[in-house]
């Protein structure tokens, strides 16, 4: 450690032992020693947890409790709800009174805005919009950890917007928890391929994005369940009900449903100006789950989520975020060279239709085969084993290709 760090942190010592006696020695010296092994001094993270609204009652909430202390000793955890502190002190933790759930939350809020608390671990806790949660998991095929982006909350009202946003969201948590270089994936749902467009708009654009590449034969940045299973990326982007129901499978899927026994939860909070660290759980959440949250809570207070959210916010913000240009049903008017005036695109006279175009995202299928009748180019829509395709003639490949590259469909 530097002289001058050590000389600070031997002067805050002096004057914590001088102030609160003997008492205060035993916690000086596990910051010191957390100081000494990380470089980082001052108090350790101190979590809270709210203890009531568990499915599986308050004992299960504090036994994760007592887990999380016991598998790291550099962080303080702190239960919000009814135990009294001699209760909790008996167990190793600190405690916090609040009579019911409702309380709780209150109190909670207070203490973290009052900086008492560093972040807090709860249940049915209610986010504004632009704030979702990213979650992270334990995946079952190789044993790694994969950052799901998002799972509550919904960071807006467009989805395909929302999934960019998510992105951002899912950098940030996975860089703040010491993945410096995040890969980046996107789940094969609705709105993928619009997503991975506009990252790699982004991208061009001086935001960097490392795209993951799918462990199957075809590759790409867009995610097939397998890559989910084996954990390909390290943030897996998705819409919040999608990433929601990813973790209850991941969390619960060697106990039948009913208890979560995996994991660190449906994990923070991001958004722009969003202050707190709150962290969700949800009332199936055992004690594992419980201990894995608050293990995660701390990772994020000691890489300053607050700080690396922002520079990520202003970062992709420089660089266009998160506007996607065209809205799907544009690109189509824009073919026909027309306003929209609700009337449909004729299609032109039919013919055999042998291949296939892939890339098109299902959300703007029909947009995309409108666009190609608009300029003469008979097309039909279907679907492949990889996704949505867009079904021309042999001889109209190159001039479709070529077109729905330029309207941004592909």
């Amino acid at each position: 450690m530097s002289t001058d760090a050590g000389a600070a942190a031997e002067a805050r010592a002096k004057a914590r032992v001088k102030a609160n006696g003997m008492a205060a020695v035993a916690e000086l010296f596990g910051e010191m020693a957390e100081g000494l092994e990380t470089g980082r001094f001052g108090r350790r993270p101190r979590v809270g947890l709210t203890v009531l609204g568990s499915e599986h009652g308050p004992e299960e909430m504090v036994t994760g409790a007592e887990l999380a202390a016991r598998a790291d000793g550099g962080v303080e955890v702190v239960l919000v709800g009814p135990v009294s502190p001699e209760d909790a002190r008996g167990r190793g933790l600190a405690a916090v009174w609040a009579s019911d759930e409702a309380a709780q939350h209150a109190r909670m809020e207070e203490l973290l805005d009052s900086g008492e608390l560093d972040a807090c671990v709860t249940m049915h806790y209610t986010f504004p919009i632009g704030v979702s949660t990213v979650g992270r998991v334990v995946t079952p095929g190789q044993g790694k950890e994969m950052f799901i982006a998002t799972t509550t909350g919904t960071s807006g009202t467009d989805r395909v917007e929302n999934m960019v946003k998510n992105a951002v969201y899912g950098i940030a948590a996975a860089k703040a928890c010491g993945v410096s270089r995040p890969s980046v994936g996107i789940l094969n749902v609705d709105g993928a391929r619009q997503v991975e467009r506009a990252l790699r708009r982004l991208d061009n654009n001086g935001y960097a994005v490392r795209f993951a590449e799918s462990a199957r034969a075809d590759g790409g940045a867009v995610m097939r369940g397998n890559d989910l299973l084996m954990g390909v990326p390290d943030v897996m982007v998705c819409d919040t009900l999608t990433g929601n129901l990813l973790m209850k499978v991941f969390s619960s899927f060697t106990t039948g449903g009913d208890y979560e026994a995996s994991g660190y939860g449906y994990g923070p909070g991001v958004g722009e100006g969003y202050e707190r660290i709150i962290m969700i759980l949800s009332r199936a959440s055992g004690a594992p789950v419980v201990a894995g949250a608050i293990r995660y809570a701390a990772d994020l207070v000691r890489g300053n989520l607050k700080r690396v959210a922002e520079a990520e916010f202003a970062a992709a913000r420089n660089a266009g975020w998160p506007s996607l240009g065209d809205v799907p049903g544009q690109q189509a008017q824009k073919a026909a060279g027309r306003a929209d005036t609700g009337a449909g695109i004729a299609p032109p006279a039919a013919k055999v239709v042998t291949h296939e175009i892939p890339g098109v995202d299902i959300l703007q299928l029909e947009d995309a085969v409108q666009a190609l009748w608009a300029a003469g180019i008979y097309a039909e829509s279907g679907m492949g084993c990889t996704g949505p395709i867009v079904m021309v003639a042999q001889e109209d490949t190159d001039a479709a290709v070529r077109l729905l590259g330029e309207l941004s469909f592909s």
